[in-house]
């Protein structure tokens, strides 16, 4: 009988040990899980720290140390590799504005002679070329300004619906130009909490991509569900040289008549989009292809 109480007290000191030694384990699993949460809420580089003696828990925190490390690195390559890939695209627009401004200043003197019609016909067509070299490299130089600033956005509830019916009307010349009509599908006004400046960017850039690629009238509304939307259709050629899984790829340039552009438009389009907590997407059907943006309402 004794012998049995003897083996119960054991017994029992033994299960209470488990059961602290169980415990003192979670809250180090507890403590664990707030310090990596911590990491990612403040954005810290402090590394895991257990006060518990486990062989197993000391050994996973280091691996956790070791992972989080080996991801720092690869962040820091990242951020290397697109600063200097940032400073090239930098590099490469203002040392191609240079030699440009030349040229046109020559064509402009030679504009001044005496000219054959032969010879003024060629230097019309060189004019031409060289307007649109000088388009390409202006579209280099927004771009590379905009990805090497630090853009600050500067957010306030805008009339959605305004600011689009104000782009369109500032670019009916051009679109007039091109032989292109709008329809503008009229709707309530939407509110939406954006920066100003990025969305009238980007109004530019989406009615700029339907000057440059549209094969027919375009159609543009403005709505709202649990977005703001903006809703740019448009027909095109042959629907089969367009992927549409990358039109926002940065300098696609897939179908025949993006020949003549750096695909850029729609790719700035989408980084300020998601700057200021939107979405962009495409989708084509029946050779109508649509560019739709998700923006957060007021």
């Amino acid at each position: 009988m004794i012998i049995l109480v003897i083996v119960a007290g054991i017994l029992s000191i033994l299960l209470i040990l488990s059961l602290s030694y169980i415990l003192f384990l979670q809250l180090q699993l507890r403590n664990i899980n707030r310090q990596l949460t911590k990491r990612l809420e403040e954005k810290t580089r402090q590394p895991l720290t257990v006060e518990l003696f486990n062989r197993d828990l000391n050994a996973l925190v280091v691996n956790i140390n070791r992972c989080l490390k080996e991801e720092e690195l690869l962040r820091l390559d990242s951020s290397r590799e697109e600063k200097a890939f940032k400073e090239v695209i930098a590099n490469i627009s203002h040392d191609l504005r240079t030699p440009l401004t030349a040229i046109r200043g020559y064509q402009q003197l030679l504009e001044k002679d005496h000219l054959t019609d032969k010879q003024r016909v060629r230097l019309q067509i060189a004019q031409k070329h060289a307007k649109e070299l000088e388009g390409l490299i202006e579209n280099f130089f927004k771009y590379s300004y905009l990805v090497t600033s630090d853009l600050k956005l500067n957010s306030q509830c805008i009339d959605l619906t305004n600011l689009v019916m104000e782009g369109l009307a500032e670019s009916v010349v051009n679109l007039e130009v091109s032989g292109l009509r709008i329809n503008f599908q009229d709707g309530p006004q939407i509110f939406a909490m954006v920066d100003q400046y990025m969305t009238t960017r980007i109004i530019q850039n989406l009615i700029q991509n339907c000057i440059d690629h549209s094969a027919g009238d375009i159609e543009v509304s403005v709505s709202a569900e649990d977005w703001a939307i903006i809703s740019f259709r448009n027909p095109v050629n042959d629907k089969n040289k367009i992927d549409i899984d990358r039109v926002f790829d940065r300098f696609y340039t897939g179908d025949q008549a993006r020949s003549r552009t750096t695909g850029l438009g729609l790719h700035i389009v989408q980084h300020l989009v998601q700057e200021m907590g939107g979405s962009a997407g495409a989708s084509i059907e029946n050779n109508i292809i649509e560019i739709w943006l998700r923006l957060p309402l007021c």
